[in-house]
């Protein structure tokens, strides 16, 4: 199971998770491969090149969906070169600001950003991750010019919003809400429709001020293009069951990750409304790939 993205993230434990039912289950080893850099592009073509006997698959992310519309080496169709097996789990995406601004709410936030945009910018975790395109979609949105800033994952653009290097940063809700309880970073506000059971005291995005602004990222997992079907749909099936056991259910919430349980056609369905999603987006902002 290759994981384009490094350990300690919700990938790598989706991964490791997949990587552990597949082993239980069909009595297999199974083994988990971080082949990380390229924006998840090196991990993504190990498995684009390898052979479709079931014996390779890739565990990875929203990324996968969208990234040959923000990567120029990204020339694959994941559609077309890749066969979707399940998607795992899900998370909304929550804003938040760097604790040492003077700032409480996205309204104050909008108004400082717009008189000094000099002392502002935008973390982004990774080209094309979801947290990506909702920093897009908040500046195409509140008319803020702010320079956007690329790390190489989460942790080191939120180690530098905690330092205050770096002044705001959306990203997925498991990763950013377990930082907010000391005060040096701020909840700013959820990518959903409704609050989260998850994060309760968090207003939604619409909320505070941008009505209709919900982005999540979510997980999953691919196989190389002519993968057997009863292949795909075995693993499926497994997933499946993996996201309806109690015990999984209440570790997930544990990391603020919602299961998911979908068909293959599903899957494929969800995922391309999220390419076109996104395509009319980054085509809204004229976003050339880098």
């Amino acid at each position: 199971v290759i994981c384009p993205w490094p350990p300690g993230a919700a990938n790598d434990a989706l991964a490791r998770l997949t990587a552990q039912r597949l082993q239980e289950k069909l009595g297999a080893t199974a083994v988990v491969e971080n082949r990380t850099g390229g924006a998840g592009l090196v991990g993504t073509t190990a498995v684009l090149q390898a052979p479709p006997d079931g014996f390779t698959l890739l565990a990875s992310a929203f990324n996968t969906a969208v990234m040959p519309l923000v990567l120029k080496g990204a020339t694959f169709d994941p559609q077309r070169d890749l066969e979707v097996m399940a998607r795992t789990a899900q998370a909304p995406l929550v804003m938040v600001m760097s604790g040492q601004r003077p700032q409480r709410t996205l309204a104050e936030v909008i108004a400082a950003a717009k008189e000094k945009p000099r002392e502002w910018n935008f973390a982004i975790s990774s080209l094309g991750s979801a947290g990506h395109l909702a920093a897009i979609e908040f500046l195409r949105r509140t008319g803020v010019q702010i320079d956007m800033v690329t790390y190489r994952g989460t942790q080191p653009a939120l180690t530098d919003l905690m330092s205050g290097n770096a002044q705001l940063l959306i990203d997925p809700s498991f990763a950013l809400l377990p930082a907010t309880g000391d005060g040096r970073v701020r909840a700013l506000g959820i990518a959903t429709a409704a609050r989260s059971g998850l994060a309760p005291n968090v207003p939604t995005m619409a909320e505070a001020g941008l009505p209709g602004f919900q982005f999540q990222s979510w997980y999953g997992v691919w196989a190389p293009k002519g993968t057997p079907a009863e292949i795909n749909q075995r693993v499926n099936a497994l997933m499946q069951e993996t996201m309806r056991e109690p015990a999984i259910v209440d570790r997930l919430k544990g990391q603020i990750l919602e299961p998911v349980t979908e068909s293959i056609e599903e899957t494929r369905r969800f995922i391309a409304a999220e390419i076109n999603r996104a395509t009319e987006l980054l085509r809204s902002v004229n976003y050339q790939p880098e």
